[in-house]
């Protein structure tokens, strides 16, 4: 059995050991709670993981406090510990810290095993939290960087994009193709993938941070719903017509082009000039004509809009990183 221990495994185990061990040495009761706080606290995210001690430790605030009410005014018995959850579970929604109910209920349930409430008994609770919070938190300080992952999903969305374009290209200068498809559906993988993996990459940094891959992945996403949108126009026209190579020329050399650098003016411009070209044509003459015209039409439309998406990232975004 091949087994793999990943990085959010290993700083789990390390950070409860650690955990563990400071409460021990404080001589903490419950001491181990300690390491299931750390472990609780351990999140995918740096941002996440604050936001989740957070909510933990607020939480724990409020069951502490409507502990020590409950408890000391009626007693410690199920009855008593039955009401402190119905109250104290509605609370934690109300107030949306509902990540620290299972922390708070360690807690709350070290005072009623215990059966009386001092200031030591408060201190080492707090205690308790501050460790398991705190150690969670030196924990998720290192985080490995996904830039490399990153870099290999950008180089391989942007071969699919190359084959599509190539092979639609292709469709319309012969009429016909014997491509199997398959880019498409492993761009949507590739598309969810990549920018699944840069939002995590946001949610990395505490403070404001805007990462270019995840505008990069957007871009490629809306420029792909535009190739979707097109691909059956595309595969309507069944025979070749001079028009038709034209667009099919233009199609070929922008498969070349597709890259981080940005060569949408000189496109835009050759777009220009074949638009232009096609209204000094004569009227078609039949229907079918007609048809084939309007069709390769909106996909010079759509190929227009395909640049522009283009060119509005390439004026927001850091070039050097994308």
């Amino acid at each position: 059995m091949n087994l793999k221990i990943g990085y959010r495994t290993l700083k789990t185990a390390l950070g409860a050991a650690i955990s563990i061990s400071i409460a021990n040495a404080l001589q903490l009761e419950f001491y181990s709670s300690a390491a299931i706080i750390t472990i609780l606290c351990i999140s995918i995210t740096r941002r996440k993981s604050l936001l989740i001690s957070w909510e933990r430790i607020a939480a724990s605030m409020i069951a502490l406090t409507m502990s020590v009410i409950l408890f000391e005014t009626l007693g410690y018995n199920p009855f008593t510990l039955a009401l402190l959850l119905l109250l104290f579970i509605p609370a934690t929604v109300k107030l949306k810290v509902t990540e620290g109910i299972v922390t708070s209920c360690v807690i709350l349930l070290h005072i009623y095993i215990l059966g009386y409430v001092s200031v030591s008994i408060i201190i080492n609770e707090l205690l308790l939290i501050v460790i398991g919070v705190g150690v969670a938190l030196l924990m998720n300080l290192y985080m490995p960087s996904h830039e490399k992952t990153l870099r290999l999903f950008r180089k391989d969305i942007e071969e699919h994009f190359k084959t599509i374009l190539h092979e639609m290209g292709s469709y319309l200068r012969n009429g016909e193709s014997h491509w199997d498809g398959k880019e498409i559906p492993e761009t949507v993988e590739l598309l969810s993938k990549g920018k699944d993996l840069a939002l995590t990459n946001i949610h990395n940094h505490i403070v404001r941070y805007e990462d270019q891959y995840y505008h990069y992945f957007e871009m490629r996403e809306k420029q792909f719903e535009i190739i979707e949108r097109v691909m059956p126009f595309v595969s309507a026209i069944h025979r070749s017509v001079p028009q038709g190579i034209v667009i099919a020329d233009f199609l070929e050399e922008l498969s070349k082009s597709v890259s981080p650098t940005n060569h949408v003016p000189y496109f835009l411009e050759r777009l220009r000039l074949m638009k232009k070209d096609f209204k000094e044509m004569p009227l078609p003459e039949t229907r079918e004509e007609f048809e084939l015209r309007s069709s390769l039409s909106y996909i010079m439309h759509e190929l227009e809009q395909y640049l522009i998406i283009k060119d509005r990232l390439w004026n927001h975004v850091d070039k050097r990183k994308v």
